[in-house]
């Protein structure tokens, strides 16, 4: 039997990306929710002619709409084996899904980052503040806990009870560093695997701002820190 596989993506006002991601995620995915995360624009519409799960979370936060795409799940009668994370902004490529789970199939690891390397980026699809933030951090998690992570793409996989047992909390831009310092902590394995990644539609609400850039790096630290020296 192949696993049940699930897709989280959480989108604010992303009504010219959201039906290119949903229409181009593979075939072994056997419910994609979007969390419309206080979408002020047509998001939630197109993502459910599109095919979509559609679920409101007025808290704006990247962790809020997570935790909302999880509440749910939890609350189905049958449980999926593997949840993957992807950003409604079409920057990533959705086909892309069945090399980051085919790890978790075929090799049993825990989670698998869809790693944005340099060789496979379309020039201009990160931003400064979003390279030096993913060496900075990654750097860190080398230090303190010798972590081969080199990204902290959006893009990921991951085993489901293993997922529940992280107990995620963040609620805004610390979501991505959060799963993976936890991991780390609880020795669960892990690898990365290297995804395309393209310029998005539409303007970042994180690295597209220098306050959003500035509170993303301010949260991903405090939770590098927290753990370091807990």
């Amino acid at each position: 039997m192949p696993p049940i596989i699930k897709v989280i993506i959480p989108a604010f006002n992303e009504e010219d990306s959201i039906a290119h991601v949903i229409n181009e995620i593979p075939d072994v995915v056997s419910e994609v929710i979007v969390v419309s995360n206080n979408s002020t624009d047509q998001t939630e519409s197109v993502a459910k002619n599109a095919g979509a799960t559609v679920l409101q979370e007025e808290r704006k936060g990247y962790g809020y709409a997570c935790l909302k795409g999880m509440k749910y799940i939890e609350e189905q009668e049958i449980k999926p084996e593997i949840i993957v994370f992807l950003d409604g902004d079409y920057s990533d490529y959705p086909e892309e899904l069945t090399k980051i789970v085919n790890p978790i199939i075929e090799d049993d690891v825990d989670l698998v980052i869809g790693s944005r390397v340099k060789e496979l980026r379309e020039k201009g699809s990160m931003t400064f503040p979003q390279i030096f933030g993913n060496w900075l951090a990654t750097s860190l998690m080398k230090l303190f806990f010798n972590a081969k992570f080199t990204d902290l793409g959006p893009f990921r996989a991951m085993k489901y009870n293993k997922l529940l047992s992280l107990e995620m909390v963040d609620k805004t831009y610390g979501w991505t560093v959060e799963m993976q310092l936890k991991v780390l902590k609880k020795r669960y394995s892990y690898t990365e695997v290297p995804v395309r990644y393209k310029k998005r539609i539409g303007v970042s609400k994180v690295s597209g701002t220098i306050k959003g850039a500035i509170f993303a790096g301010v949260k991903i630290l405090s939770w590098i820190f927290k753990y370091s020296f807990s």
